[in-house]
């Protein structure tokens, strides 16, 4: 991307374009380097910004094209060793010399494997085309010649100007210029940027606010920008606009990022600063990396390790051919005349060795490409298909958007989880409350015993006709409360009708819209008015309420506003009957110092309900009141103006007047709010927690808020031995802040004797692997996002990253998409763990892509996250089923699979090893031509299939009741480097018997009629016939879960090679094609031999005995955790006892929340300034100035 430093700012505007960027681009040449450079454009002139070659707003995620996807995917797939291997192979065996094999054994698999590769890697390319398609064929309006025309995303540039509607995404980074509403404000929901769905401010300056709809002046205007570069920074922006011979300043207040939802405003138009790349949506996306497993790594280690075998044992063949040329071919002449071209001593040996490089190919085969393809698109096929996965409100099933990433799933040690819309469900609900000490919400049976809610409770608000249907209350006393004329409950709903912030909005008759700043107040104004006490509208001065069925105005005289400081927040306001009342509400520890002496006994009742509602994980308000006198009033309206106006400490002051009225305050109650997470959310966390998973939250959401959900959702827990919090503003503060944790934790852990210290101070290379630690008991850890900034610096990021994994639970507070994929790449590069990452929003794309496995909630907040994971579905309890079930299946799958055929075809292939000994070293095979070509592709390729598609050692109930199976994937204990050397020595000592025990029986044997039988071809039927019978035998000893399809495979396929053998060796077949088929008759002669068949036991068995003897002892004498685990289930089975039932995760917890605001500080100013007024009169007045 070409950005360049311009000076355009002294060049009169009605000079043509093409000399004024002329002479800018020279300038901005010379000193380009001397300063720094920025990013700069002017309105409507498209012709000018063209100069800068910025990007279109168009989104490309696809690899291919029509042309260019056969060259492209081919280089591809020849980066991988074994296919470039095979081709290298195909190439020698086009060579006669030293070819000992016919060219298609090679050629037909290498097609099978890159047709394969290919059809899939291509319709993974075309989603993906789909996807980009979507988004950039959106709709948009753009300001066109003094019109505005609908045109799509993608062909909106740098410098149009675009007209954005009420509930529509943001096209493009964009400089708010004008809107319907007052003073060019424009209301915003971030969810897909920062997970917050309170609804936030923008203003447009008022040089350009003046301009609102009018379409002449917005295609006149013509101001100079001048900004920063693209960059990932959501809360900064800094710029300047040059119009009509005047500058003025532009921040972040006045851009609305590509990824925002306008609310609450019908219409706004925008200058686009940043278009599709640069934006800072995408800038926070991450980069698009191509994910491959553990196991997909370590093949290619093995890869490597076998390449080395196999040049060794041809290294070896190479010198044994030499020495017996030598000494013993001379005398072979008669019968095996040499050729001219090998005459030479030197040649044949080298001729030889790549002669057994073709013959002893197999070791590394490449049907087993072929089979993982397969294996691993079958084990998609079950998530998709997955039923119990399946969410029918939305008509949603879970889907696998790749299939090279299933194993991975079955040894996740770490959970990376947004909060908003993934742990909740972003729904705020008023759920219970106390009112003068009583408490409201619960439901009783006859008894009066306290019973769970159902739908039979539910209260019918029918009789008010402005009440919210989608509102849902069980407890009718308060109902009756309310209409009996209750005072004390009529003034605490009148309390919360006032005391806020919300803004309304009527769509249609009588059809009332809340836009709230946070969606806790959202929940309180909705709870009063369906109870009969309906905010209407506000205005700067009065705000209207319908208190059952009558109209009342209060003169809205002050507005106390909330901060996090003060945690609370009042209304001052003057009643009909002319009385002054500030009503209050705020967090109990606050409010509590605040009442009058004479609450006290109604305080310890109503502090005893807020422990009720703390145990259920409810977030809780106290709600109080006070009638002031008005001169006291008059009194302390002149200090809070003065406050308001003084330049210096005007925070400090304005809390002191405040707490001057603060202050004797008589209690009405307390609210209880259940931010309603998802179902089973608990349940899943403690599951994956007894799997030994860390689940940490990463959310842009404020610390109190994520806390609350931490201890909601089991992350967090009372009984744990402490939470820290690192909230450093500096460097050194937050590395003290962690250092003192770790040496709570830990204390050793800060001695120069420990031993990972001693590991680091050697300055390893990269990349390199920090070890766990144990903690001396169960902590948590709290980190803003700030301090996150300097935690995640060089020389502090492996402090962050020992204290926070010796911690149960992490929770990572207001922090920018881009920190999360930090976190995210920090645990992935320095703890060498299968990371999984999970969210819902457009803000989570950045972590969801670093992590090894990206999961996409399908939510409220759009279908980016969807777009870009790996995995999606709609609740995050799927995730241990995901887990537990899905992964750890593939997982065991993939790694019998991989032991079994590394096993198979060490020992089809030494087999020739062996043979060479008796043959003078001469790459002769063994086996068939047509065996050769059939072995892996056909006689031996669906049993295996079988097993890795519908393999279960335990069902998924068993999976689920018992986490801890989970284990051996998170350690890959199941396939390793030590696993595949077991496979070599079995597949060595399997290849020796296969050999000698058929050469013992063929060596001077005869019929029973006196013919002999001891020929090559007999020996060659009877070693593949041993081989085939050992392979069916060891799938079957492999297999725990039987059914038909496997029964037809294992057993089938054995049949099939007998069908198969009798056809080849047939007379017809042999007599049509001779130069093709040359066993004639053996099968026939031989199959009927006594012999041959107790050397098939025979074989077997010796195969056989070591294997079950070491899977017999193994548990007993070296036993795990999870052999363990299985004796249990496997005595539960035998004795049936009802498998343990998960209940819900109870919440004993006594704490409470801070206080169940989810902003930093309220639109009291902005209300109180007159700015939200929305009136005819109002802009007619504007229009008439």
């Amino acid at each position: 991307m070409k950005y360049i430093k311009v000076f355009i700012s002294e060049i009169p505007w009605n000079c043509g374009w093409y000399y004024s960027a002329m002479s800018v681009y020279e300038r901005g040449n010379e000193d380009r380097y001397s300063k720094e450079e920025e990013r700069i454009l002017q309105a409507n002139n498209r012709k000018f910004n063209s100069l800068f070659d910025y990007p279109d707003n168009s989104i490309k995620t696809s690899k291919y094209n029509f042309f260019n996807f056969l060259p492209i995917n081919l280089f591809e797939q020849f980066q991988r060793l074994a296919n470039a291997y095979f081709l290298i192979l195909l190439v020698l065996q086009l060579i006669p010399q030293i070819s000992s094999l016919v060219w298609y054994t090679t050629v037909i698999p290498l097609v099978v494997v890159l047709s394969i590769t290919g059809v899939k890697d291509a319709i993974d390319d075309v989603k993906r085309h789909q996807s980009d398609k979507q988004v950039n064929n959106r709709s948009v309006l753009i300001l066109v010649n003094g019109r505005v025309e609908k045109d799509k995303w993608m062909n909106v540039q740098v410098g149009d100007i675009i007209k954005l509607e009420n509930d529509h995404p943001v096209t493009a980074d964009v400089l708010l210029l004008s809107s319907s509403e007052p003073y060019g404000l424009t209301y915003i929901e971030t969810a897909d940027l920062d997970g917050e769905t309170n609804l936030k401010v923008k203003q447009a300056i008022s040089v350009t606010s003046d301009m609102e709809d009018n379409l002449e002046l917005l295609s006149a205007f013509n101001g100079e920008i001048r900004c920063e570069l693209p960059n990932n920074k959501l809360d900064k922006f800094s710029g300047t606009l040059s119009y009509l011979g005047d500058t003025y300043f532009l921040d972040q207040e006045r851009l609305l990022l590509r990824g925002c939802i306008i609310r609450n405003t019908d219409w706004c138009y925008g200058l686009v600063i940043y278009t599709g790349p640069d934006t800072k949506l995408m800038q926070n996306s991450g980069q698009s990396t191509f994910k491959r497993t553990h196991v997909d790594h370590l093949m290619n280690v093995l890869v490597l390790w076998i390449f080395l075998v196999l040049g060794t044992m041809c290294f070896l063949l190479s010198i044994g051919h030499g020495i017996w040329k030598s000494n013993k071919s001379y005398f072979f002449q008669a019968f095996l005349p040499w050729e001219h071209v090998i005459a030479s001593p030197a040649t044949s040996p080298i001729l030889v060795f790549w002669s057994y490089f073709i013959v002893l190919n197999t070791m590394v085969p490449i049907s087993l490409y072929v089979s993982v393809e397969i294996i691993r698109l079958g084990n998609s096929y079950y998530i998709n298909w997955d039923r119990q996965m399946f969410y029918v409100p939305r008509n949603t099933p879970a889907q696998a958007h790749t299939t090279t990433l299933n194993e991975e799933l079955g040894q996740v040690q770490y959970v990376f989880s947004d909060k908003t819309g993934t742990l909740t469900e972003n729904v705020m609900t008023f759920s219970k409350c106390s009112i003068n000490g009583k408490t409201y919400g619960y439901c009783y049976d006859a008894n009066g015993q306290c019973v769970p809610v159902s739908l039979k409770d539910k209260v019918d608000f029918s009789y008010n006709h402005l009440a919210d249907p989608k509102f849902s209350f069980y407890d009718n006393t308060l109902v009756e409360a309310v209409k009996s004329g209750d005072h004390l409950v009529h003034l605490f709903f009148l309390c919360l009708s006032l005391c806020h912030t919300v803004m309304s909005e009527e769509k249609e008759q009588g059809e009332l819209v809340y836009q709230a700043q946070s969606p806790d107040e959202g929940a309180l104004v909705t709870a009063t008015r369906n109870f009969g006490f309906v905010f209407c509208s506000r205005s700067s001065e009065t705000i209207t309420v319908i208190e059952m069925g009558k109209t009342r105005v209060y003169r809205l005289l002050a507005i106390l506003d909330f901060s996090n400081e003060r945690k609370r927040m009042s209304v001052i306001v003057r009643t009909p009957e002319d009385r002054v009342m500030l009503f209050c509400k705020g967090a109990d520890t606050i409010i509590y110092e605040l009442l009058h002496p004479c609450c006290a006994s109604l305080a310890e009742v109503t502090m005893e309900h807020l422990d009720d509602f703390a145990r259920e994980g409810l977030r809780t308000l106290m709600v109080a009141y006070r009638e002031l006198d008005n001169a006291f009033f008059q009194t302390w309206i002149k200090k809070h103006n003065e406050a308001c106006l003084t330049s210096e400490a005007r925070e400090r002051k304005l809390t002191m007047v405040y707490e001057e009225i603060e202050k004797d305050l008589m209690l009405l109650g307390a609210t209880a709010i259940e931010d309603k997470l998802q179902s089973g959310v608990p349940e899943t966390i403690v599951t994956l927690s007894k799997a030994k998973v860390k689940v940490w939250v990463l959310t842009g959401d404020k610390q109190e808020t994520a806390v609350d959900t931490a201890y909601a959702c089991r992350i967090f827990r009372d009984e744990m031995d402490g939470v820290f919090v690192v909230e450093g503003t500096d460097r050194e503060t937050v590395l003290q802040e962690l250092r003192t944790a770790r040496k709570k934790m830990k204390p050793e852990s800060l001695l120069e004797s420990d031993p990972i210290n001693i590991y680091l101070t050697r300055k390893p290379q990269m990349p390199f692997r920090v070890l766990d630690e144990v903690p001396n008991g169960n902590y948590g850890l709290v980190i803003s996002g700030y301090s996150l900034a300097y935690a995640l610096e060089g020389g502090a990021e492996l402090e962050l990253l020992r204290t926070a994994c010796m911690c149960k639970g992490v929770v990572c507070c207001r922090v920018t998409p881009l920190q999360k994929a930090q976190v995210v790449n920090l645990v992935k590069r320095y703890k060498k763990a299968v990371t999984l990452a999970i969210g819902d929003g457009a803000n989570d794309i950045g972590m969801i892509k670093a992590a090894h496995v990206g999961v996409g909630i399908s939510g409220h907040e759009g279908l980016q996250a969807m777009l870009s994971s790996d995995f999606s579905f709609c609740q995050f309890r799927y995730l241990q089923r995901l887990l537990l079930v899905h992964g750890r299946w593939s997982y065991n799958r993939m790694c019998k699979f991989l032991s079994y055929f590394f096993y198979k075809n060490f020992t089809f292939t030494l087999v020739h090893f062996w043979y060479a000994f008796y043959n003078g070293f001469s790459a002769q095979t063994v086996y068939d031509t047509w065996f050769i070509a059939c072995y892996n592709m056909v006689y031996t390729s669906l049993p295996v299939l079988g097993l890795s598609l519908f393999e279960k050692d335990v069902n998924e109930t068993w999976s689920l009741c018992y986490p801890e199976l989970y284990e051996p994937g998170q350690h890959n204990l199941y396939f390793n480097k030590k696993e595949f050397i077991k496979c070599l020595v079995h597949g060595i000592y399997s290849s020796f018997v296969l050999f000698f025990v058929p050469m013992g029986t063929i060596v001077n044997s005869e019929r029973s009629d006196g013919k002999d039988i001891s020929d090559f071809q007999t020996f060659s039927l009877l070693v593949q016939t041993a081989l085939i019978w050992v392979m069916t035998m060891q799938i079957a000893l492999n297999t725990t879960s039987w059914t038909v399809i496997n029964h037809t495979f294992t057993w089938g396929s054995l049949g099939l090679y007998f069908s198969i053998l009798l056809v080849l060796c047939s007379d017809g077949l042999c007599l049509l094609f001779p130069s093709i088929f040359h066993f004639l008759g053996v099968a026939r002669n031989s199959l009927w031999q006594p012999h041959t068949w107790l050397c098939l036991i025979l074989s077997t068995v010796l195969c056989m005995v070591p294997v079950i003897g070491y899977n017999f002892l193994k548990p007993l004498l070296w036993p795990v955790n999870v052999d363990k685990v299985l004796n249990r289930i496997h005595f539960c089975l035998r004795h049936p006892l009802p498998p343990p039932v998960q209940t819900k995760v109870k919440h004993p917890s006594i704490r409470r929340s801070a206080y169940a605001f989810s902003h930093k500080e309220g639109f009291g100013d902005l209300i109180t300034s007159g700015k939200t007024l929305k009136s005819s009169a109002f802009r007619n007045s504007r229009k008439s100035l």
